[in-house]
């Protein structure tokens, strides 16, 4: 199979037959998209981790709101290269793992007052960090 045949299949959505796991999996992605464009606005929350989960579960149910998703100018470009295997620029990768660091960081030594969403935020913080750093390749240039 040649590799833009490839890059097209893997943007086709497989559509579960059953209704109502496809509408779990639309809920679910929807959760997702909100949650990373809450993280966008609030420090602590992985927006890149929520991005792609979202598109897992859009792939899973919907073609049309996977479309949505990576052809969105500010996000889509770096979904469907992910999608796609090729990373992120090292600019961006650098960018968000430093970004995590610092808006996480203040948040839970300064900026929260309540222990519990500290906890949540740091955790949060983490987990996106651990895989934009480790999980995220560096496109290659």
């Amino acid at each position: 199979m040649n590799n833009d045949k490839n890059k097209s299949n893997i943007h086709t959505a497989n559509e579960t037959g059953n209704l109502f796991v496809k509408v779990l999996w639309v809920v679910l992605g929807s959760i997702f998209v909100i949650l990373g464009a809450i993280g966008v606005i609030i420090p602590g929350l992985p927006t890149t981790l929520f991005l792609i989960l979202a598109a897992a579960c859009y792939i899973r149910s919907s073609q049309r709101l996977y479309d949505w998703l990576i052809k969105n100018k500010t996000f889509g470009p770096y979904l469907k290269d992910y999608r796609e295997g090729k990373g992120i620029p090292k600019k961006a990768k650098i960018l968000a793992t430093t970004m995590i660091i610092i808006f996480v960081g203040y948040a839970t030594l300064f900026g929260l007052k309540d222990l519990i969403l500290r906890v949540v935020v740091g955790v949060l913080g983490l987990i996106g960090f651990l895989y934009v750093f480790f999980k995220v390749p560096v496109a290659k240039n």
